[in-house]
Order: structure tokens, then C-alpha cells, then sequence
């Protein structure tokens, strides 16, 4: 396998980590009248939503389904638990289904990898096509630190992004929106939840990291909907995003909060470190 393809694939696999988590939108469609929006109802809009940002934040860990579509670049699901309360830690199945990510991955013998967060790098477990390149070993080993060089420094916000991937994440941008609107009750697999809809302009988000990571992947205005159950959970996220490398929608569904999560670091003798496997494919000492 060419350093080259090596590179191109270890890019791929942080990209495509980081997209199970933030996401952003441009998408303007808002039919309130912005005469009824009269600050006090702006002001009970966003205590309830700083209720569902706590409540979802203290939870510490979830179950996770997502979709994500980026253009003709990819399409990927995601599947696993994550916990937050000390970093991100847990375990998903990221299955690629299409575009021209799912391509490259099928020459590689699989469109399907195990993905193991941990709170200094996560882990990507390959088929054995892959292993046979890089020593026999199955894992790759991405330390968030050392994301920024790949391809010339083109992954420098997907260290941070995924260290700060949660799901009150949603919640915090729709706090930065300036037309935030309660749509209305609606039920989401069979139960009730309160449903969210506004427009942020990425250079208005008030945290700062979160802000870093928009405007760094090209984002600059963006629509979230979120969907907040009955105990101030967040239950659904649908995410648009105009980025530098195209149109990105994300779906995501959360659900038994608190649930245990695992996350075992794999074995040495079966991990290979991207900055080495790069090194060696290169020649680079």
C-alpha cells in the first residue's frame, strides 16, 4: 500500500470519527413572525433550553444511533454507547454506505470498523485486507493530539471536536440562535418530546471551542432541530451544515442515559499508531 493511500485512508477514518458528533446546517426555514416573538418568550425559550443543556450534560453517557450523509464523499451510520463525564470514552460501529469514502474502504476489504474512544486517542479496528499492509496489526491508534497533521494539517479541529463531541452540543448552539422556536409537542419512538428549530451563524456561538470547530470546517450560518423529552433529555438531533467540503445532514437519536459504558484500550501487539504506520510508508524518520 502507498503512503499516500495510507494517509488518505487515516483521513478518512478521523473525518469520518469526528462526524458521529457535531454537525451544522444552513438550511433557512423559519415561518415565525418575529413580531410575536416578544423577549419574554425568548427568555422562558432559553431557560428551558439551558434546563435540557444541564440535564443532558449531567446524564454523563447515552446510547447513539446516527445517519450522516457529506455530499458525494460519503454516507455513514453509527452505532455504540458514549460517556462524557471525564472526556469521551466508548464504543461505536461505523458502517460506511456509500459515496466515494464507502469505495475506498471496500477495496480495503470492509466498509464496516469498530471505533473505541478513550480520553487521550481513539481506535480504529480494520479488516484483515488492511492488516496485511500495515504488520498484521488490526487497529490504528489516532492520538487527538497529533490529528492536526494529517494531509498537511487539514485535521487540525478534529482532535478537539472529538474530545468535546456531546450531545448537549446541539443544545448549546440552539442557546447562540437568534430566531430559537418552539415548534411544538411531538412523539419520537413512542415518546412525547418538545421539539426545537432555529438558524446560528457560526461567528455568534458563544463557546468558544464549539465556535472553533465551525468556522474551522467552513461553516458559517447553520439550522439545528432538537427534540427534548420530558425529563430535559435531548432525544433527537437533525444537524445541516454548508462546509468547506460540502453539504453534511446528520440524524442522530439518543437514548438510556446513564447507561454503562466500556471502552477498552486494544492490545499493543495488535495497535499500530497513524504517526507511525505514516513514518514507515513514507520514510520519514
Amino acid at each position: 500500500m502507498q503512503g499516500t493511500t495510507v494517509r488518505r485512508v487515516g483521513l478518512v477514518l478521523a473525518v469520518a470519527t469526528a462526524l458521529t458528533g457535531v454537525a451544522a446546517c444552513t438550511s433557512q426555514d423559519s415561518s415565525d413572525d418575529p413580531g410575536r416573538d416578544d423577549r419574554a418568550a425568548r427568555g422562558r425559550s432559553l431557560a428551558a433550553l439551558r434546563s435540557a443543556e444541564r440535564a443532558t450534560e449531567h446524564a454523563e453517557s447515552a446510547r447513539v444511533e446516527s445517519t450522516t450523509t457529506m455530499g458525494s464523499l460519503m454516507s455513514m451510520t453509527a452505532d455504540g454507547t458514549l460517556g462524557w463525564s471525564d472526556g469521551i470514552t466508548g464504543t461505536l460501529t461505523i458502517t460506511y454506505t456509500g459515496g466515494t469514502v464507502a469505495d475506498t474502504m471496500r477495496r480495503l476489504g470492509t466498509t464496516s470498523m469498530e471505533a473505541r474512544y478513550l480520553p487521550d486517542a481513539y481506535y480504529a479496528r480494520m479488516g484483515a485486507k488492511f492488516a496485511e499492509q500495515t504488520g498484521g496489526k488490526r487497529w490504528i491508534r489516532y492520538a487527538y493530539k497529533d490529528l492536526g497533521a494529517l494531509t498537511g494539517g487539514s485535521g487540525s479541529h478534529l482532535g478537539d471536536q472529538m474530545r468535546s463531541t456531546t450531545p448537549n452540543q446541539s443544545v448549546k448552539l440552539l442557546l447562540s440562535s437568534g430566531d430559537v422556536r418552539k415548534v411544538g409537542e411531538e412523539t419520537v419512538r413512542g415518546r412525547t418530546a418538545t421539539h426545537w428549530s432555529g438558524t446560528v451563524a457560526a461567528a455568534d456561538v458563544a463557546d468558544a471551542a464549539l465556535r472553533k470547530q465551525l468556522t474551522g470546517a467552513g461553516v458559517t450560518t447553520e439550522t439545528v432541530d432538537i427534540w427534548i423529552d420530558k425529563r430535559n433529555l435531548l432525544v433527537k438531533k437533525v444537524e445541516k451544515a454548508r462546509m468547506a467540503t460540502g453539504l453534511m445532514t446528520q440524524t442522530a437519536h439518543y437514548a438510556d442515559y446513564g447507561v454503562r459504558v466500556r471502552a477498552e484500550r486494544p492490545p499493543a501487539s495488535d495497535t499500530g499508531d497513524f504517526e507511525d504506520l505514516m513514518r514507515k510508508r513514507t520514510g520519514t524518520p
